[in-house]
C-alpha cells in the first residue's frame, strides 16, 4: 500500500469537520472496520477541538503507517499554544481548565492503541497517537 498523509491545519471550526472527514476517509482507505474509523475520527475530532479551543491554530497530521505487515494510522496533533500545565490531572480525565467534561486528552489515549504526548508550559503541544487495523 502507498503511504498516504493528509496535513489539515486547523485555524477555525470548519477546519475541525475537515480533519474528521479526512480521518474517516484515510482509514477506510487503509481498510479499517466502521467501528475502528469511528474511533479514529473521534479522537481526530477531540484533539482539533482542543487545539482549536485552546491554542487557536495548529496542524492535524494524518498518515496511513505499516509496521510488521500491519496497517495502521498516525495522527499528529501539534501547536504553539500555552501547553498543559497539569498534564497528570489531564490524563486521569475529569479535569478541565475549559469548562468541559475533561474527557477529550484521556479518551483520545483510550480510543487509540499508541499514545505519547510532549508539551511544555507556554511552548506548545504535541501528541502522537496510532491505531492498528
Amino acid at each position: 500500500m502507498r503511504h498516504k498523509e493528509k496535513r489539515v491545519s486547523i485555524k477555525n471550526e470548519i477546519d475541525i469537520v475537515e480533519a474528521v472527514f479526512e480521518s474517516k476517509t484515510l482509514a477506510e482507505t487503509a481498510g479499517f472496520s466502521l467501528t475502528a474509523q469511528c474511533a479514529v475520527s473521534t479522537a481526530v475530532s477531540e484533539l482539533a477541538r482542543n487545539i482549536f479551543k485552546y491554542a487557536v491554530k495548529g496542524v492535524i497530521i494524518l498518515r496511513i503507517i505499516e509496521k510488521d505487515g500491519n496497517i495502521g494510522m498516525e495522527v499528529v496533533a501539534e501547536d504553539n499554544g500555552p501547553g498543559i500545565e497539569n498534564l497528570n490531572l489531564v490524563m486521569k480525565g475529569n479535569y478541565s481548565t475549559g469548562g468541559s467534561l475533561g474527557l477529550g486528552i484521556s479518551g483520545v489515549k483510550r480510543l487509540m492503541d499508541e499514545f505519547s504526548i510532549d508539551t511544555k508550559k507556554r511552548q506548545g503541544l504535541r501528541i502522537i497517537t496510532r491505531k492498528w487495523a
